[in-house]
């Protein structure tokens, strides 16, 4: 099931039932426990990353955004890929570090499931560990095109981050 919002469940019967079919067909699961989720958005899928620190809530964004993808526990964390990033605000690099990932998903033929990241400023520097895809085994349900400001924010409370956007699917 999608993770809703509070609020979300006043939605029209013919919206929640959209989403319901979305969940089906997508695959996608409730898994704020992990520290990642879903949120659902018109005709793409909201991610969302939770964590004690920035740092960790950009990991979990990462992980919120393979999980649209595929099964991050399919992927093994054979390689590492370095990614750099830098923009004029936090919430402007969350929208760069996702759309990096997607980059180096698109021209590596790999997926990512555990990211190291480290936040100083408004400058990122990570490391995604992944494996090539097999489609066979890690069977992919949708490509994800690049993180969008639509829904777009970092921010912080009582207990931790929060940092999330809409991916175009």
């Amino acid at each position: 099931m999608i993770a809703r919002r509070a609020g979300d469940d006043d939605r029209e019967p013919a919206a929640a039932a959209k989403d319901a079919r979305r969940e089906e067909e997508f695959g996608l699961a409730r898994t704020a426990a992990d520290g990642f989720e879903h949120f659902p958005h018109g005709a793409d899928i909201g991610v969302r990353g939770r964590g004690k620190t920035l740092a960790e809530a950009f990991a979990n964004a990462a992980m919120a955004m393979t999980a649209v993808i595929a099964d991050p526990a399919a992927v093994r964390a054979e390689a590492a890929v370095d990614i750099a990033c830098e923009a004029p605000d936090i919430e402007l690099l969350l929208v760069d570090w996702l759309n990096a990932l997607v980059y180096e998903m698109a021209t590596r033929r790999m997926l990512f499931s555990r990211f190291e990241v480290a936040i100083e400023g408004e400058r990122l520097a990570a490391r995604a560990f992944g494996e090539t895809v097999d489609p066979a085994r890690h069977r992919p349900v949708v490509e994800v095109k690049g993180a969008t400001m639509t829904a777009l924010s970092v921010s912080r409370d009582g207990s931790g981050y929060t940092a999330e956007c809409v991916v175009d699917v």
